[in-house]
Parts: C-alpha cells; structure tokens; sequence
C-alpha cells in the first residue's frame, strides 16, 4: 500500500508531465503544416532537417517535467512559488512560439517571443537552482536548444522577410 505522500508524489509528478505535455500539444497544433511550411523557407546551411525537432523537443519537455517536479516536491507550489511560476511562464512563451513562427509567420514577434523565453528559463533555472541542483541542470539542454533555436529564428527570418515579415 502506498503512502498518501508517495501518491501526491506520483499525482505532482504526472501533473507536471501534464503542463508541459499540454505545452507541446498547443504548439503541435500550430505546427501541423510546420514541416511543409519549414522545408519552403530559405534555410541557412547550418539548420538542421525539420525531422530533428520532434525527438529534440519530446527529450526537452520530458526534462522540464521532471525539473519542475523535483523543485515541486520538495514542499510544493507554496515552498519554490517563484521558482515554479517562472517555469509556467515560460512555457506560455514556449507554447506561444510556434504560434507566432509557424500559424501566424510573424518571424520578427517569434524572435522577440523567443528572447524572453530565454530569460525566463535563465531565471527559472538559477531559481531551480536553490532548490534542487540536478532540477536546475535538468533544464540546461532546454537553454541551450532555445539559444541555437533563437539564433536560427533571426536566420531564418532574415533570409524569408517577404514570408515571415
């Protein structure tokens, strides 16, 4: 028989899992016709295949999960609120982008999107941080995926401004 503690554990856990699931599936359906509407666009030749970004970001979000999990279950919302709520705002930016990017082709809003993004997983990782170190570093790949992402939006948006304006 479980413990009511080991069963919030696994409730937060999956409930985590939910929020960034939810994230990725928001962003998914703006990005539908992503695959098409990517291989038409002017590609700087360091972009990578469009088929990479599924695996990168299922890998990402499954992290960021547990990220906010292991902050999440050491006292809950109440113990890491700002640390938590960063995260939550960061993944209505990162939720955001392929809105911006892909539905509505606005490349140059994309590109301010994912700048604030990337501030707010800075500062969700250095608040991560004074709760859980392995939560924090968890979040490290996230960061670096969003700062080549990010340099990849301005290329992408600098060579396509008749489509992404």
């Amino acid at each position: 028989m479980q413990t009511p503690d080991r069963d919030r554990r696994i409730i937060g856990f999956f409930a985590w899992l939910a929020a960034t699931g939810i994230t990725a599936a928001l962003g998914s359906i703006a990005n539908m016709r992503s695959r098409e509407a990517y291989a038409q666009l002017t590609q700087p030749e360091w972009a990578p295949p469009g088929e990479v970004f599924g695996p990168v970001w299922t890998l990402l979000y499954l992290l960021m999960a547990i990220a906010a999990w292991l902050v999440w279950r050491i006292g809950g919302f109440a113990h890491a609120r700002t640390a938590l709520t960063l995260f939550l705002v960061q993944l209505v930016f990162n939720g955001l982008w392929s809105w911006l990017f892909f539905a509505w082709q606005m490349g140059a809003v994309a590109f301010v999107d994912i700048l604030v993004m990337w501030v707010l997983v800075a500062a969700t990782i250095v608040a991560f941080w004074r709760h859980s170190r392995l939560a924090a570093a968890l979040l490290l790949p996230y960061l670096a995926w969003i700062s080549f992402a990010a340099a990849l939006n301005w290329k992408v948006w600098q060579l396509n401004p008749a489509i992404l304006g």
